[in-house]
């Protein structure tokens, strides 16, 4: 909940940021670990949640929390894996197997970042901060690889985000950072701040 302009309280939508592995979906590379260690500060810092998808995990870690607890000795990034720790303990990390029809609907509407955005399915932020001004949810999908999202799960997503609304394409973690500051500061004008 958060104060709104007129002095009510006002639940605002969930935004989670969502993590899709289309690098190796065998081995957990130090690209996971990095961009995973990278993205907690930036759902912190924008009360975001985290997700991520298709993550190739050691079968022994069963939890979120212990995702979070065995990446924290793995780098120094975000405190140390500190942050990550943080958002896994208030429960707003979240781990889940690459989806084979559509992603978990508790993730809210699914909007794919991608420098090339059907026309028809195109957003900005503004209609973002709008949405979560509303009280939708949104899940933010940002593809992990150096190919970005595969076109399927581009396809399936209901809405598609090009960030720099010029048709750049940019690095995931550049994305995952900017991303939320857009429709933060998009919903700073829709929403006066709440």
């Amino acid at each position: 909940m958060t104060q709104g302009i007129h002095g009510h309280d006002v639940r605002l939508g969930r935004l989670t940021l969502a993590l899709y592995n289309s690098y190796d979906p065998v081995r957990l590379a130090e690209a996971h670990r990095r961009a995973l260690a990278r993205a907690a500060p930036i759902a912190l810092a924008y009360d975001a949640n985290l997700a991520i998808l298709g993550f190739p995990l050691d079968r022994a870690l069963r939890t979120p929390v212990e995702v979070a607890r065995w990446l924290a000795t793995t780098t120094s990034i975000g405190k140390g894996g500190e942050l990550l720790i943080q958002l896994a303990e208030a429960g707003r990390f979240q781990v889940f197997e690459l989806p084979k029809k559509g992603l978990p609907p508790q993730l809210g509407t699914v909007v794919a970042t991608t420098s090339k955005p059907d026309g028809q399915k195109r957003v900005d932020p503004t209609w973002a901060a709008d949405e979560l001004a509303h009280g939708r949810s949104l899940c933010m999908l940002f593809g992990l690889g150096p190919k970005g999202l595969p076109r399927g799960t581009i396809d399936i997503a209901r809405h598609h985000l090009d960030v720099t609304r010029r048709g750049v394409a940019l690095e995931t973690c550049t994305a995952l950072g900017a991303v939320p500051a857009a429709i933060a500061e998009a919903l700073i004008r829709v929403d006066g701040g709440r």
